[in-house]
């Protein structure tokens, strides 16, 4: 089933404003290739491959050379500058939004996400009637990512950032991978209450679970189990590694 299959209308929202520091190089991180294409392309492709009829790409960091190699019909691009953080990233991207049922967010540093795990989270999330569903992955040790804070319902209450999460939360396994599907009229207004009011001072996408939570919306998880295919790409090292794992794949 694909997320256009009976979804009414779905549209996504790619974070690709990085400058991809890390990968030490003058080309944005999203134009790295892998297989002989750029990141960006690998994450625009599961899009399309699920029925996304509408993608909304946010650029910064040479933001024309960024469009010039990943311009295709269906998308439109907005500049992020300067770029506050990934709420942030989303509230520029909002007006662009043509206003249909669910809108869902994921990282163009993120190539390796196979079509079927974005399918069923858009499945869940246009089934399932919650305000927001996050794509999550369960693994023994979470280490540096966000923890999912669930209550006994299964049903998702915060996401906690492992430097803010005491020992009980830093137990949990299973952590937030970045990828969001949303109601689009509950993210508008989620998005219209996000504040700066952390220690980098930006706009956290995640706080929208809490205030949605909050604001007695449900939010629901789908969980993969495969770190592999959630992995972002930052250095030149994983840029090989996420190499590695695609020529595996096509054996």
């Amino acid at each position: 089933m694909t997320a256009s299959g009976g979804h009414g209308s779905m549209e996504a929202v790619v974070l690709a404003a990085g400058k991809g520091t890390r990968m030490k190089s003058d080309l944005p991180k999203v134009l790295h290739p892998l297989d002989g294409r750029p990141l960006l392309d690998h994450v625009l492709d599961t899009v399309a491959a699920v029925g996304v009829g509408h993608t909304v790409v946010v650029v910064g960091h040479m933001a024309d050379k960024v469009e010039a190699n990943c311009g295709r019909s269906g998308l439109d691009f907005v500049v992020q500058d300067p770029q506050l953080g990934t709420g942030h990233a989303v509230q520029v991207a909002a007006p662009a939004l043509q206003g249909g049922g669910h809108t869902v967010v994921l990282a163009g540093d993120v190539p390796l996400l196979r079509p079927e795990t974005l399918a069923r989270l858009l499945d869940g999330a246009a089934t399932g009637g919650a305000a927001a569903t996050v794509l999550t992955c369960v693994v023994p040790d979470a280490g540096a990512y966000g923890r999912i804070v669930k209550d006994t319902a299964g049903r998702v209450l915060r996401i906690v950032e492992a430097r803010d999460a005491g020992p009980e939360e830093l137990a949990i396994g299973e952590y937030n991978t970045g990828v969001f599907c949303y109601r689009t009229d509950l993210l508008r207004e989620a998005l219209d209450h996000l504040t700066t009011d952390n220690d980098q001072g930006e706009y956290y996408l995640t706080d929208t679970v809490s205030w949605l939570v909050e604001a007695g919306h449900e939010v629901t998880a789908v969980a993969t189990e495969d770190p592999d295919e959630v992995v972002g790409i930052n250095t030149v090292d994983e840029l090989a590694a996420a190499a590695a794992i695609l020529a595996g794949r096509q054996e």
